[in-house]
């Protein structure tokens, strides 16, 4: 009978370990959800970076590989509240009246698309200056137009990029002349998700 007590009670504390550690587990899972939706709504009241907010340019100090330049294409956030930015930038080259020339540049996979919040620029002591804080960047990889055929490329000079910020409608020019195919097809320009901005040495 004393046997059979003390198993009965070593069930019991089993029993109360497990309901105390699925309590904690619940709770834990709670805890990490409601967690996720603060972040989530936190990030959701930022609005995005809007064209009009920004200023798009060049830094024309580009790297050279493999038949291809690339450059820094920075955005900057010259708005008086802090905004963010998400995923790739639309681009294409154009003639000196904006019309497009060749295909639209393509999208390249080299790093990963993250959040980038860029505070205002006007909000440090006043200067519209490009620091990490309010500036985001996109690798701009230009490859040699003589890389394609020349029937199917026929090369010519552009007179800058029609540059779309991520998630936007509305464009600016960047003006930057470079050699670009004029027939569609052959993908001259090529884009990387936009990241945090590395002021160059």
């Amino acid at each position: 009978m004393r046997r059979r007590r003390i198993l009965l009670e070593g069930s019991r504390t089993t029993n109360v370990i497990t309901v105390a550690a699925a309590m904690v587990l619940v709770a834990s899972l709670f805890i990490a959800g409601f967690a996720g939706r603060l972040l989530a709504s936190s990030a959701a009241a930022t609005p995005e970076c809007t064209t009009a907010k920004l200023d798009v340019w060049l830094n024309t100090n580009g790297n050279g590989a493999a038949g291809s330049s690339y450059y820094d294409l920075n955005l900057t956030n010259l708005s008086a509240s802090t905004c963010t930015l998400y995923g790739y930038p639309g681009i294409s080259a154009i003639t000196q009246a904006g019309a497009q020339v060749g295909s639209a540049g393509a999208r390249s996979s080299a790093h990963a698309v993250s959040v980038i919040t860029l505070t205002s620029a006007r909000s440090a002591k006043g200067l519209e200056t490009s620091t990490a804080h309010n500036t985001a960047t996109v690798v701009l990889q230009i490859a040699d137009a003589e890389n394609f055929p020349q029937k199917s490329c026929v090369p010519i000079t552009a007179a800058g990029f029609r540059v779309y910020p991520p998630n936007q409608k509305e464009s600016t020019v960047v003006p930057y002349p470079f050699v670009a195919c004029a027939k569609t097809g052959p993908r001259v320009l090529h884009v990387e998700a936009v990241q945090r901005y590395v002021a160059s040495q």
